[in-house]
């Protein structure tokens, strides 16, 4: 072979090679978390390359996002883009997507051999989380190498969720996180399936929401003299710390989660947990008005609770409602009932009044009663603006005043006794119980661990091992919706920690 024609064959091939790029190998492993419900590993790959090209052969509600899902990932991994080619004919080397109305709205299958990749699901839901599987079964080597070509492992896998509530509370009202850090959070929920983003905006510690008719809630509710919260040996800085979400803010996160096929349940905790409220508008939310009134400084629980026998306070709440259902267009708002101390109103003579006035002797009626009112503003609205609330189980406790059945209950506080007394009760109810689902914890006991709550029993295997609806009556069980776990932030200050 001459020198010249040497040459030419040496750009040829490199040329080619540049084409096809570096090829990442699989390590054959399939480590999918949550555990799909069947997988079945094949001998073999399929190679992924810029030439794969994407064929969706059924329209759907929400398919464009989960096609432009999977176009983010191969943008990190193949540095572009693949052809999204509808309706086209299948060949071999190609990701096709078909419909399959036997299966759930969230469900998938997904067959990976030589020749090219199916997936079948009957939404564009259940196609999104076969490609969320697929994301993790990349190697690893394919986000931090730069590589043209891809193996994936040869396999068959069916999957469905459990439960139709898979959520994840994140608490601002304790610290608050930025509109990119809850978007990232929002990433990791979807890559782990979860399809409810529980988002606790409220708390004594900070009003996280705007909220266009009560101005002073994020004037004077969103800040406080201090980022740490005292707690034993730990006293307030001093520091001025707070912030809130603008509607604008508001409207970005719920189209981010919408994207990913995520439902966001906004929750404004009232009339407990609610000080930094009642500092804002004293007047009319303070049991005792005439005295000071400043956002809390403290963890813990407050004793100052919202006037629930003020009818401007009932009015606050019924307003507050009504922005909380234009900004969020989805299913729930859950509007709290925990740890609501009912010493202030045992001592304010409009709710002794009403506590007479419904005929009861037991002071949790009248926040029974207060959520009543609220029910029943929602029923009045345009079936589009309707939405089902969901409370923290304390509501249960009431003697006098059932709020009915079509609410939720979120179960944390001797949580399976509690979601089994709402099922029987006809009420859905999901699991939330703090031990293990109150990921905020310590991980262990160990020294080396950082300041938190807990006793160091929320471990990643306490959490996987835990069963739901564990000896509940099959009769119970259609009415447990789902399951959450809940990440409090009393001791994390922000991202880092």
């Amino acid at each position: 072979m001459s020198a010249k024609r040497t040459l030419l064959a040496f750009v040829i091939s490199t040329i080619l090679f540049a084409a096809c790029g570096k090829l990442i190998p699989t390590d054959g492993r399939i480590d999918i978390i949550p555990l799909p419900g069947k997988v079945t590993s094949n001998e073999g790959h399929f190679v992924l390359k810029s030439s794969t090209k994407i064929i969706p052969t059924f329209e759907a509600e929400g398919m464009q996002n989960a096609l432009a899902f999977w176009n983010d990932v191969m943008l990190d991994v193949l540095g572009q883009e693949l052809i999204v080619e509808p309706g086209a004919k299948s060949q071999s080397g190609n990701i096709t997507i078909v419909q399959d109305g036997t299966l759930g709205a969230e469900a998938y299958r997904l067959k990976i051999d030589k020749s090219g990749m199916q997936i079948a699901a009957s939404t564009a839901g259940g196609a999104f989380y076969a490609f969320q599987t697929l994301r993790q079964m990349l190697p690893t080597a394919a986000f931090t190498e730069a590589g043209g070509r891809i193996e994936i492992p040869a396999c068959e896998i069916e999957d469905a969720p459990h439960f139709e509530y898979r959520g994840f509370m994140f608490d601002m009202g304790r610290h608050i996180f930025s509109v990119q850090e809850v978007k990232d959070m929002i990433d990791i929920l979807a890559m782990h399936k979860i399809n409810k983003f529980h988002w606790h905006l409220t708390e004594d510690q900070g009003w996280r929401i705007e909220i266009k008719k009560y101005p002073k809630l994020t004037e004077v509710g969103a800040w406080r003299d201090s980022k740490v919260l005292g707690w034993g040996d730990v006293k307030p800085d001093g520091q001025r710390y707070g912030g809130y979400y603008t509607r604008k803010d508001v409207k970005e996160i719920v189209e981010y989660a919408k994207e990913r096929f995520i439902e966001i349940v906004p929750e404004v905790d009232i009339p407990g947990h609610s000080q930094a409220a009642v500092a804002s508008y004293p007047e009319f939310l303070a049991c005792d008005p005439e005295n000071k009134h400043e956002v809390w400084l403290w963890q813990g629980v407050s004793p100052d609770v919202i006037n629930v026998a003020n009818p401007k306070a009932v009015q606050f709440a019924k307003d507050v409602i009504d922005e909380l259902t234009e900004m969020f267009p989805f299913g729930y708002i859950h509007l709290g009932g925990d740890e609501c101390p009912t010493s202030k109103w045992e001592r304010n003579s409009d709710c002794q009044a009403l506590l007479k006035e419904i005929g009861s002797t037991n002071y949790r009626d009248l926040q029974i009663h207060f959520y009543k009112q609220l029910k029943e503003h929602i029923a009045q609205k345009p079936a589009d603006k309707q939405r089902k609330l969901i409370f923290w189980n304390e509501v249960l406790h009431g003697n006098t005043e059932p709020l009915g059945t079509d609410i939720a209950i979120m179960a944390w506080i001797g949580a399976d006794r509690a979601a089994e007394v709402a099922a029987s009760r006809g009420m859905t109810t999901i699991l939330s119980p703090q031990i293990p689902y109150y990921i905020n914890r310590r991980q262990s006991n160990l020294p080396t661990e950082p300041r938190s709550q807990g006793h160091g029993t929320e471990t990643v295997e306490a959490v996987y091992n835990y069963i739901p609806m564990k000896g509940v009556a099959e009769k119970l069980q259609k009415q447990y919706l789902g399951v959450q776990a809940n990440f409090w932030t009393e001791w994390v200050e922000d991202a880092s920690t």
